[in-house]
């Protein structure tokens, strides 16, 4: 069906910098392709009013919101009405089963890289029909979130526990992420044998 009204009108006045410097910098770096994203995607709020999301990701039965936040007047507008109105409609979009995603627009325009690697973590999870994945990549996603939600190194010990596996293969994981340079082994002792992994600083100086 081919849009008619303010739908027409916002595709015919293109995007905005913020979302323009997503497809550029994020998403076509990630994927390589605009399959089943749709820009300025109308969706009524909690109080029936039309809401235009920057875009909607919908491979499939799931359901994705995208927003690009942090530029433009209405965010130096904003008072304590609309910020709140705001939170309330992505409450309500989560209740009708869209996984709402915001990206700050400083981060979309000078650190891609950081979206990229969060978006490809978060899309890891859901997209294993969608789209074929090397052998592993689920693993070694589930080994980085692990990382990421301990305060400490984690030991292969924890990995094979957390993942259900044998202790050969959590350690074979540990090492191909070391080898891609996510991971850094913690020496002990003489310095001859590894117990410990931790995220690398500047892999994930995005975090920190």
């Amino acid at each position: 069906m081919r849009r008619k009204g303010e739908r027409r009108s916002r595709l015919e006045r293109g995007h905005g910098h913020g979302e323009t410097l997503f497809l550029k910098n994020i998403w076509w770096p990630l994927f390589g392709n605009f399959d089943h994203l749709h820009p300025e995607f109308e969706i009524p709020d909690w109080r029936r009013r039309s809401y235009f999301s920057d875009f909607a990701f919908l491979p499939g039965h799931l359901r994705f919101i995208l927003e690009i936040k942090g530029y433009g007047p209405h965010v130096t507008e904003m008072d304590r009405t609309k910020y709140s109105n705001e939170l309330n409609r992505e409450l309500y979009l989560q209740t009708l089963g869209y996984r709402v995603i915001s990206l700050a627009y400083d981060d979309v325009a000078n650190r891609p890289e950081i979206c990229r690697n969060l978006l490809q973590l978060l899309f890891n999870r859901y997209l294993t029909q969608q789209h074929s994945l090397k052998p592993g990549d689920l693993e070694e996603a589930a080994v980085i979130r692990l990382c990421l939600s301990s305060m400490q190194p984690v030991r292969p010990k924890q990995v094979a526990t957390h993942l259900c596996m044998d202790h050969r293969t959590a350690i074979r994981i540990l090492h191909s992420l070391t080898q891609k340079g996510w991971l850094r082994p913690i020496y002990s002792g003489a310095g001859l044998r590894v117990h410990q992994y931790e995220l690398i600083r500047n892999a994930w100086d995005l975090v920190y």
